[in-house]
């Protein structure tokens, strides 16, 4: 009997350096062992490039470069060329570029059952209906972010007709799909009524890689100048993209605040606003926060397990509209939370039933930063309270969100769709 060829198009797998990348990189693996034929189409690696995981899966360029090829574990996989560019109109060009490129090479493959994509951008949807439809295929839109509401709420969208269209997108994405799916509650009540078929619409969460991320016993061999040993400090870490989604005023508050007692601050990624970051460190004399370079996954664990507490401060105007999938890696590796946010929001919604995260949900600055302080005094006379907390989060993402769990949802909605 032949395969069922699934065609997975993202616009970042693997070996991109980002959270998008490996959860699609999981999925494509679990439909490979449930014995469907994978085909990926994506970009070449442009947000996290990791010189030694493109070395282990090198792009080999065809038609002179047009595109390129790479093979991920026995997976085919199609990079259309892109790059972050500075300028703006590069930018669209490519963005341009890669849709166009997309399109006709998806309608190039032959005896494609289903397509799968998550957002953003939005417009992949309407790609991939449309590469369905021509070929008879099956689409799922997978809601990561929920746009146009992203960008509206951002305030980086102001343009009524621009919004309109988007608008408009947006429903048609949702009501040509054959299956939508979303990754929290949240996310479900807010589109649900944009759907003129609601059983469309799935709630399929997001997952951790329990084999990856687990509680470890740092070795001698993790400390460096970066990380180093510091025993009768409060370690509290972020590690992620440093951008507009975070607020980062509470942090430089809290880090001149306690400038004077044992606590300390890491900030590890990339990001639009680690320049501003790095500027505010050193503008103030802040040597209590360390801005360090993006660090492999390899190293994940051990660096989550060198702090004692994780902190995640959500922009007010954006933590609506994302979950960050750090939370479940966090709390696979028995760390607890420190988390600013709204009290109608995503991270909100999934932390709040349970005892491995502190939670602020003050909405004025000056009540945030004045409630994070009172915890921090807090928590520097029980520090042993944090260990507790780590445990409540690793024993609920062990019972509900591991991969093996998580993937086999996607693997049952493709059966149902492709019977």
């Amino acid at each position: 009997m032949e395969k069922k060829k699934i065609l997975i198009h993202s616009i970042a797998f693997s070996p991109d350096g980002v959270s998008t990348a490996y959860l699609y990189n999981d999925l494509a693996l679990r439909f490979k062992e449930e014995g469907f034929e994978v085909v990926v189409l994506t970009t070449t690696p442009h947000y996290n490039r990791v010189e030694s995981e493109i070395e282990k899966q090198p792009l080999r360029p065809k038609f002179f470069g047009f595109f390129y090829l790479s093979d991920y574990n026995g997976i085919n996989v199609i990079h259309v060329p892109q790059k972050k560019f500075k300028s703006a109109m590069l930018r669209m060009v490519g963005f341009v570029y890669w849709h166009i490129l997309s399109f006709f090479l998806g309608l190039s493959m032959s005896r494609v059952s289903l397509i799968i994509s998550p957002s953003p951008p939005l417009t992949i949807g309407f790609i991939n209906i449309a590469v369905g439809r021509l070929k008879g295929a099956k689409v799922i839109y997978n809601v990561q972010e929920i746009y146009p509401d992203f960008l509206t709420n951002q305030g980086k969208l102001t343009f009524k007709p621009a919004i309109k269209l988007l608008e408009h997108l947006e429903r048609f994405v949702y009501n040509h799909s054959d299956a939508v799916t979303t990754i929290d509650k949240v996310f479900y009540s807010t589109i649900v009524n944009r759907f003129e078929d609601r059983r469309k619409l799935h709630l399929i969460p997001n997952f951790v890689d329990t084999k990856i991320y687990s509680p470890v016993i740092i070795e001698k061999e993790f400390f460096d100048e970066n990380f180093p040993p510091k025993p009768d400090v409060l370690k509290l870490m972020y590690a992620g993209n440093i951008g507009h989604a975070q607020d980062w005023e509470p942090l430089l508050y809290l880090a001149k605040r306690f400038k004077d007692k044992k606590v300390e601050f890491w900030v590890i990624g990339e990001g639009v606003m680690k320049t501003y970051l790095q500027e505010q460190v050193k503008l103030h004399d802040l040597a209590n926060i360390h801005v360090v370079p993006y660090q492999q996954r390899n190293k994940m664990p051990s660096l989550i397990a060198y702090a004692d507490l994780h902190f995640i401060f959500m922009s007010p105007k954006m933590d609506g509209q994302g979950f960050p999938s750090k939370v479940y890696t966090i709390m696979a590796c028995a760390k607890p939370l420190l988390v600013s946010s709204g009290n109608c929001t995503p991270i909100y919604n999934f932390l709040q039933p349970l005892a491995c995260a502190h939670l602020i949900t003050e909405n004025s600055l000056d009540e945030k930063c004045e409630a994070l302080g009172s915890l921090m005094e807090k928590l520097l006379v029980e520090k042993e309270s944090l260990r507790l907390m780590g445990l409540e989060g690793y024993e609920y993402i062990q019972k509900e969100y591991s991969k093996e769990k998580v993937t086999f949802k996607y693997v049952q909605l493709i059966q149902q769709l492709l019977k």
